[in-house]
């Protein structure tokens, strides 16, 4: 059995849906020695995001920022939290929307995705710093 946990940095982007699935990956190299398991990637922030979803064509991407901003617009006049900036309460929804954590089965050392299927950081900050993830590996090799 492998058990495998660590914490990974991902670099500051800029705001919008990011493919991270080749930069996950990479921070974990026991991932090829799992014959059968899972991976559980946890965003350790309030303002930014993990889901899964179509990695073929960038206009998904650029869809999915216009309609959360549609969805939480910036400066609504209902907002009370807003020290941060006018971004940061619809930053914290859209993550609520969207979650803080994808669990995707291993099989033969390769996260087990359909063919259209990547893991997309959402950046809902205007001016984010890097972030974190932790990620946990278990499996039989």
């Amino acid at each position: 059995m492998i058990w495998v946990q660590r914490r990974l940095r991902l670099p500051a982007v800029r705001r919008g849906f990011h493919l991270v699935t080749d930069l996950l990956t990479a921070e974990l190299p026991e991932l090829e020695q799992v014959k059968v398991g899972t991976v559980h990637f946890f965003i350790q922030h309030t303002s930014a995001s993990l889901s899964i979803n179509e990695n073929a064509d960038p206009t998904v991407r650029h869809d999915f920022e216009k309609y959360f901003n549609r969805v939480a617009p910036e400066n609504a006049p209902y907002f009370r939290h807003t020290q941060e900036g006018p971004d940061d309460m619809p930053a914290h929804l859209k993550a609520a929307l969207l979650g803080t954590s994808v669990t995707i089965p291993v099989s033969n050392g390769q996260l087990a995705l359909g063919t259209w299927q990547g893991i997309y950081l959402g950046e809902h900050r205007n001016h984010a710093s890097r972030r974190w993830v932790m990620a946990t590996l278990m499996g039989q090799s």
